[in-house]
């Protein structure tokens, strides 16, 4: 697994990134046609994952946990879960019994669910039959899951490419794997309905700590980009940029008020990534430093 820290790879379409946005060398992530094989060679790693399309994740060895914001789940070595689409999670890669992390990442696209779909066959399913809930879900150890991991592991040698056609039947098998596992895979990966529009400000008060592109928050509200503009337009004079950093400082001038007393923190849990632009952006907006609030004993 050394080679991979030395290969560039033609087919690394998701660039291995820190939360500061900034390359690391530490992780590895490269793309076969949708299937991604990640090497993590920091102990403390961790990503935020906002997937727009259904995903299974193996954990080849090391482990992983996937927290939703409402709860955790641990992924051990030889373990794998369901990763809705248009669903936000923070995903934490480390090293366990020795190993560093190494996974792979299943993406079952819109297209290739229709394709599929469209063949009928073991991907029909009873029109009465309800959907999952939604939300990661941690999968049975099946023998299919097991055989079909086991047979994509030559590929973390990243000078062993496989066929473009050969990973498209390894997707073929991991959905049928989850539709043998359960029924209710059928009707929700099957949805190809558009999302509808959600109240854009109730998601941005519930989701203001996370960082979203303007594409993204109309993605998420069910809108296309010019209908989230213009939407938006009307509810605030503020850009959406704008409006997340004003609800970040309100929120944490009300932490600080109420007696959190690290700043560290502060930006942490209001989603603020550089303690320097925070002091200066809540100095700007209220006219004091926010040391100002923190009760001194």
């Amino acid at each position: 697994m050394q080679k991979a820290m030395q290969n560039s790879n033609d087919n690394q379409d998701m660039k291995p990134t820190t939360d500061s946005g900034k390359t690391d060398p530490l992780k590895v992530i490269f793309n076969y046609n949708n299937v991604f094989y990640s090497f993590f060679y920091d102990d403390a790693a961790s990503c935020i994952h906002r997937s727009r399309e259904y995903a299974m994740n193996y954990v080849y060895s090391g482990e992983m946990v996937v927290d939703d914001g409402k709860q955790q789940i641990h992924v051990g070595k030889g373990e794998c879960v369901f990763i809705p689409r248009d669903h936000r999670i923070t995903l934490y890669k480390r090293s366990a019994n020795g190993e560093r992390y190494c996974g792979i990442f299943l993406m079952f696209t819109r297209n290739f669910l229709r394709e599929r779909y469209a063949q009928g066959g073991p991907y029909k399913v009873p029109d009465n039959t309800p959907k999952l809930d939604t939300g990661v879900l941690k999968l049975p150890q099946t023998v299919e899951i097991t055989s079909l991991f086991a047979s994509m592991t030559p590929y973390f040698d990243p000078e062993v490419k496989p066929q473009e056609d050969f990973m498209q039947l390894k997707l073929q098998e991991g959905l049928l794997a989850l539709l043998h596992i359960d029924p209710r895979f059928a009707p929700t990966l099957f949805d190809f309905n558009e999302p509808w529009k959600i109240d854009i400000l109730d998601f941005l008060n519930q989701n203001y700590m996370y960082e979203f592109s303007q594409e993204e928050l109309a993605h998420y509200t069910g809108r296309s980009l010019a209908t989230f503009k213009r939407d938006f337009k009307k509810i605030s004079s503020l850009t959406p940029e704008r409006w997340l950093i004003h609800k970040r400082l309100e929120v944490a001038y009300e932490l600080m008020k109420k007696g959190e007393r690290k700043i560290s923190e502060v930006c942490d849990k209001v989603g603020f990534k550089n303690q320097s632009h925070f002091s200066n952006a809540f100095k700007k907006q209220y006219g004091i430093p926010p040391t100002a609030l923190i009760p001194s004993y």
